[in-house]
């Protein structure tokens, strides 16, 4: 994570200098001035954020067999990071298709409260690294006419996929833990929506993309030590991006 954080906090610094160059030009010639007819570009993402569970708990919690103390339950907000490989697809003056295939490594924590308000911690399939996603997002981009010269405004919405390619492995620590580890399943489907900015630099484009993902699925699959204080449980996250085309 840390060697994650030296690589974000060096790109941003590649994105300030670049937008600074950028600038300079700003009231001469645009930048890039046949980008914006091609038909498609690539190119690639760095991200990172926060991933969550949004839970519906069981309303008679302190009734269960098994765990009579417990009085509430709180997911935690864990971190998250990725990258992945962009490919655009010009769909009209302001509209553009965009497909991310990218890997992201989220975690997250539910914490159980019982009368002596010590949380007893459960990390989702078992540990930090029990996700390891696969995502598959298909993205509708609609932006604005370049301003001053060298910058233009977007939104993206649309939805994604992801498959936790460590499923397996997470079912079988789920299944062999003797304190039964919270288990949740391997595939989900998110509705995302976003805003962001295109840079045009000299030699490329850069672009920096504030996203909210909302999971439609119930990833509940095995609870664990407190099986029945939970009825649904479904992810959601925050995403800052990174792209470079």
């Amino acid at each position: 994570m840390n060697r994650f954080k030296s690589i974000v906090v060096l790109f941003l610094l590649v994105c300030l200098a670049s937008g600074v160059s950028a600038q300079k030009r700003v009231f001469g010639v645009p930048n890039l001035s046949q980008y914006d007819d091609k038909i498609y570009h690539f190119g690639f993402s760095l991200s990172g954020g926060t991933y969550n569970y949004i839970i519906n708990t069981n309303p008679n919690l302190s009734h269960l067999d098994g765990c009579d103390s417990l009085r509430v339950v709180n997911p935690r907000a864990g971190k998250s990071f990725g990258f992945g490989i962009v490919s655009d697809l010009r769909m009209g003056k302001y509209f553009d298709l965009r497909f991310i295939p990218s890997f992201s490594f989220p975690d997250c924590q539910i914490n159980y409260f019982c009368n002596t308000n010590v949380p007893n911690s459960s990390f989702a399939n078992g540990g930090a690294n029990g996700i390891v996603f696969l995502d598959l997002p298909l993205l509708v981009k609609f932006k604005s006419t370049r301003m001053l010269n060298n910058i233009r405004a977007y939104v993206v919405a649309g939805g994604q996929y992801s498959f936790n390619l460590v499923y397996s492995k997470a079912r079988d620590i789920a299944n062999n833990s003797v304190n039964e580890v919270l288990l949740v399943n391997a595939h989900d489907v998110m509705a995302q929506v976003g805003v962001g900015f295109d840079f045009y630099c000299t030699y490329f484009k850069l672009a920096t993309e504030f996203k909210f993902s909302l999971g439609l699925m119930n990833q509940l699959q095995q609870e664990g030590k407190y099986v029945g204080s939970l009825t649904s449980l479904r992810s959601k996250g925050f995403q800052f991006s990174i792209t470079f085309e």
